[in-house]
């Protein structure tokens, strides 16, 4: 980044002002990176900014509406980390539904030799499965999930092509009665704000299993904490949360559940793809063209 452009680094308070005017009044554009708030107050502050390229493909942390209001564009990443969100996505389902984690301490504490078998676990094949939100992820979620023989059912505001040999559900709640395991694949932003709420977790049933590669913000955090404290659902398995990485600590307290600290896109591969659209992006704004992946 520092080779191609001139960088100047936020102030670690967080608080644009602590920026030299003389520096503030150049920036034209932002690398953002992370999960903190981009708004209204932070944008203001850069007179001359045009662009914000953030690095991910969600933007829900940015005032995308108050920057275009302005005349700034944004930019994410999309598509180059698809793969490894529906990959952890799946693995999450099969590593809790077969408790992956409790057999590799039980073989590591030695209660294979002192105390015999583990405990029996689930079985994923045959199994039916609802994913809210078949947009690229969740659509690559579907694919993958076809491999293990389940009935794919999906929620969307209308049918798609991508889930014609699917179970198509314009409700959440009927998808979550109709389904043992329910996938959260949707976008954050305000439009998913609590969109799995109470109703659809109870809806799961005791039996059901939620499972979120999405955002923390699409989903009832204290209605799910609620319904796993009382066994009203078998259990969650969780890369995202409210308030991350400072997250509620009666997880810590739970058994079924399994946590991940918001990694659905952590590997070396996926970060390179994503860091060079970024500054692919940045190239395209300083050089005039067209932005490769301008949020629209």
């Amino acid at each position: 980044m520092n080779e191609l452009f001139t960088v100047h680094p936020f102030p670690a308070s967080g608080t644009p002002h602590d920026l030299e005017p003389a520096i503030r009044e150049q920036v034209k554009a932002f690398a953002f990176k992370g999960h903190s708030q981009l708004g209204a107050d932070i944008i203001d502050a850069f007179p001359a900014l045009g662009l914000i390229a953030n690095y991910g493909v969600g933007y829900d942390t940015i005032d995308v509406s108050h920057a275009y209001s302005k005349g700034i564009k944004v930019t994410n990443t999309p598509d180059v980390l698809t793969n490894d969100v529906a990959d952890l996505a799946v693995g999450m389902l099969l590593a809790f539904n077969r408790s992956i984690p409790g057999a590799h301490d039980w073989v590591q504490a030695g209660h294979w030799s002192q105390r015999g078998a583990y405990p029996l676990q689930r079985s994923l094949s045959g199994v039916s499965v609802g994913i809210a939100g078949l947009g690229r992820i969740g659509a690559a979620v579907g694919r993958r999930l076809q491999g293990f023989d389940t009935d794919v059912h999906y929620y969307s505001r209308s049918a798609k092509d991508e889930g014609r040999n699917w179970t198509f559900h314009s409700d959440l709640q009927h998808l979550a009665e109709a389904v043992d395991i329910l996938m959260v694949c949707v976008s954050g932003g305000p439009d998913t704000a609590g969109i799995i709420s109470s109703d659809v977790i109870e809806a799961l049933g005791a039996d059901g299993v939620l499972v979120n590669c999405a955002r923390g913000s699409t989903v009832d955090e204290a209605a799910l904490l609620d319904a796993l404290e009382n066994k009203r659902i078998r259990g969650a398995a969780l890369d995202v949360f409210d308030n991350e990485p400072r997250i509620d600590e009666r997880f810590m307290t739970l058994d079924n559940v399994l946590l991940q600290p918001h990694q659905s896109s952590g590997t070396i591969e996926t970060r390179q793809l994503m860091g060079q659209l970024q500054r692919d992006n940045l190239s395209a704004f300083f050089a005039g063209k067209p932005l490769p992946t301008e949020v629209t």
